[in-house]
């Protein structure tokens, strides 16, 4: 039997009714719906689902946004046309199995002994042959061979002879129904364990999907489930020492939140590392508490979830539980003292600075961060070879800098924060708490970034001999005093001018002087700019094109030697020892010209680092009531059995036609026909005329 596209006939019905049923029975309209359940699934891998909406804008832009929106793409296995799809499926299959589970069981039961003998020539697998055996022992004898070499034959007694039909192989024809019956098992168990059953629900119930935000406990009864709903997938937040029993289940057009018939109580998340940093196992010790008042302990692990009264749940993720945190501000123009602000990850506190108000937003804290560090060559910047046009294609370069061998390492906690202005606009901020060697140069990394689609641009802040930022601010806060400048200026010119020529001094010292006030942007008449892009602008606009490689070198040159008498002079002032000029001051001050560089266009008038922290975890863990499942497995089970069935087992039929010999004996005459015509079944056909005839089998005739 040759599988068919045609539907479902109905004889008495009207003609539209008859058309539908055999377009929706058929096996071109089930192959369409599954191409098109393919290209839903390609989209939902491809896109990102149920995320929040103003990704998806910086992402597509605000038109495209609302256009795929509009489709739901961005919750495709949820939206209703896609459930109307996987409901045709269901029953365009269940009907083509209704249409061919017929024709295959009488097929099943067949043995087509009627097949007239002209017939057995047009096969392609065909031979002759005799046997030293009357009719009646020739029957029987082949009954006893075929039986032997797993075939199932019957015999037909006619007047010329006698036909023997055997089949082998039947089961291939079970594995259609099997596959097919695969597709409705797992469909019907998607449509019972997806959003379809939750909206019944709600229309049931008269619940409304929320929009809102804030805490759980005051979200009104109108968007709540109660306890007996079939099925469900949420997310449930606890933090370490609380507990929570109420999952979040999220809709393309807001939430419900789905009462459990218990309560979750998060003792301690667990989190364990490789050497390298790597996480290696996430797992909560919980305690689930139950109305009647038991206490069951347990711990969910990642694949390894717990039941219990008929819901699982797994370990999704975790997130931060309201850790407390000490942020330290270093406000950039060096004109302010350094001051702590206190606050709890997911809070905020008001800010002012100068004459406007910012929101200090504690977005987030990560105590473990792995970055590749692979390829770092220990060598420091010497600023006196600093090419001042290239070195701008470094401004708030990414903190890692280009392709490099992999390297995993641990290098330690960062918060990330947000600023937000008066106006509502906002940028965020991810800065490391302790210095990163990169390059050779130990620096704190300052990361920030407009928008999140987009990845953190990192500003390199040296670290001192003490590993801290202190000398780097010192030097900030000297270069917006020009009286600080002046005085390193005049100690730069001292020490640089010849001892036999003391007239040079106040040349030096006035051309340092400058060269400190253009890099501090304080420079009267010069461009509105700052750092190495005011002297590059400096060079171009007042100095000949064959004499600006040699000025900016004496640029740098007094720029990195006035900087060095500007460190001293702000560490005197702090009663601190002054610093020698060795090679690890040498690898600071060469990192120091480019990050006072940049540090003018850091966007923000403060600079946040991580002083201290007390970390609380919390738990995100999917809750599930997935009745569907069991369908899905069993769905899963029938889907392996007839994939097996129709590519392993090849459906043969044997015919064999007894007939009296001129000479005595019987006449064989043998055909076969198989499903699938291989190389197999020719060696399979050579063996049993072998095997029936004897070593001296005659070959069979040529095919036709």
């Amino acid at each position: 039997m040759s599988a068919s596209t045609a539907g479902l006939e109905i004889r008495h019905a009207p003609h539209r009714l008859r058309s539908a049923v055999e377009l929706l029975s058929s096996m071109r309209f089930a192959i369409a719906l599954l191409t098109l359940i393919c290209i839903a699934s390609v989209i939902g891998t491809v896109v990102q689902q149920h995320q929040p909406p103003v990704n998806y804008v910086n992402q597509f832009g605000p038109f495209w946004a609302d256009v795929f929106g509009r489709l739901g793409l961005f919750a495709v296995y949820s939206t209703p046309w896609f459930l109307v799809i996987l409901a045709f499926l269901v029953v365009s299959t269940s009907l083509c199995i209704a249409r061919n589970t017929p024709k295959i069981l009488v097929d099943l039961r067949t043995y087509k002994e009627h097949l007239r003998v002209s017939a057995l020539s047009a096969f392609h697998h065909r031979g002759e042959g005799t046997l030293p055996l009357a009719r009646d022992a020739a029957v029987q004898h082949l009954s006893a061979f075929l039986a032997s070499h797993g075939w199932k034959a019957k015999a037909e007694v006619r007047e010329q002879g006698v036909m023997v039909a055997a089949k082998q192989g039947t089961a291939n024809r079970l594995g259609y129904l099997s596959a097919h019956t695969a597709i409705v098992l797992i469909c019907l168990g998607g449509l019972s364990d997806g959003d379809l059953v939750v909206r019944a629900q709600m229309w049931w119930q008269d619940k409304t999907p929320y929009k809102g935000s804030g805490l759980v406990s005051r979200v009104p009864p109108e968007h709540r489930l109660g306890q007996g709903n079939p099925t469900f997938r949420g997310n449930l937040f606890v933090p370490e020492g609380a507990s929570a029993g109420t999952a979040v289940i999220n809709l393309t057009d807001g939430i419900v939140l789905q009462d459990l018939p218990f309560d979750v109580e998060l003792k301690r998340f667990i989190v364990e590392y490789y050497p390298t940093g790597m996480p290696k196992l996430f797992a909560s010790d919980i305690v689930i508490h139950d109305p009647d008042g038991k206490r069951y302990n347990a711990t969910v692990k990642v694949n390894e979830p717990v039941v219990h009264r008929g819901v699982a749940i797994y370990q999704s993720s975790f997130e931060d539980g309201g850790s407390q945190v000490t942020l330290r501000g270093h406000p950039l123009d060096g004109l302010r003292p350094a001051f702590d602000v206190k606050g709890e990850i997911g809070g905020n506190a008001s800010l002012r600075s100068g004459d406007s108000a910012m929101t200090l937003e504690f977005s987030g804290l990560r105590v473990i961060n792995v970055e590749n560090l692979g390829g770092a060559t220990p060598q420091a910047t010497d600023v006196r070879k600093v090419d001042l046009v290239g070195s701008l294609g470094k401004h708030l370069g990414s903190a890692a800098g280009g392709e490099k061998n992999k390297s995993l390492r641990n290098v330690g906690p960062s918060v990330n924060y947000k600023l937000r202005d008066a106006a509502g606009q906002a940028r965020e901020f991810n800065n490391y708490m302790m210095p990163i060697e990169l390059d050779g140069v130990s620096v704190f990394l300052a990361g920030v970034r407009d928008s999140p689609d987009e990845a953190f641009r990192y500003l390199r802040i040296p670290a001192d001999a003490d590993a801290a930022p202190d000398d780097w601010l010192r030097l900030r806060a000297g270069l917006a005093d020009a009286k600080w400048r002046r005085e390193a200026a005049l100690r730069y010119a001292r020490k640089a001018a010849p001892v036999d020529k003391p007239e040079l001094v106040e040349q030096l010292q006035a051309s340092a002087e400058r060269t400190l006030a253009l890099f501090a942007g304080q420079e009267p008449g010069a461009k509105p700019s700052t750092g190495l892009q005011a002297l590059q602008d400096f060079v171009e606009s007042r100095v000949p094109e064959q004499d600006r490689l040699r000025t900016s070198e004496v640029l740098i040159r007094l720029l990195n030697g006035s900087l060095f008498e500007l460190l001293n002079l702000q560490r005197e002032r702090a009663d601190l020892p002054a610093r020698e000029g060795d090679e690890p001051l040498r690898h600071f001050m060469g990192q120091a010209v480019l990050s006072l560089a940049d540090a003018y266009a850091y966007p923000a008038p403060v600079w946040f680092t991580l002083q201290d922290f007390q970390q609380r975890q919390a738990s995100v863990f999917q809750v599930t009531r997935a009745p569907g499942k069991t369908l899905v497995y069993a769905g899963a089970v029938f889907l392996i059995i007839g994939v097996f069935a129709m590519l392993y087992v090849r459906e043969r039929r044997l015919w064999i036609w007894i007939e009296p010999h001129s000479g005595g004996g019987s006449h064989l005459r043998l055909a076969l026909s198989c499903t699938r015509q291989t190389l197999d079944t020719d060696r399979e056909f050579a063996r049993l005329q072998a095997d029936l005839f004897g070593a001296s089998a005659p070959q069979a005739p040529p095919s036709a």
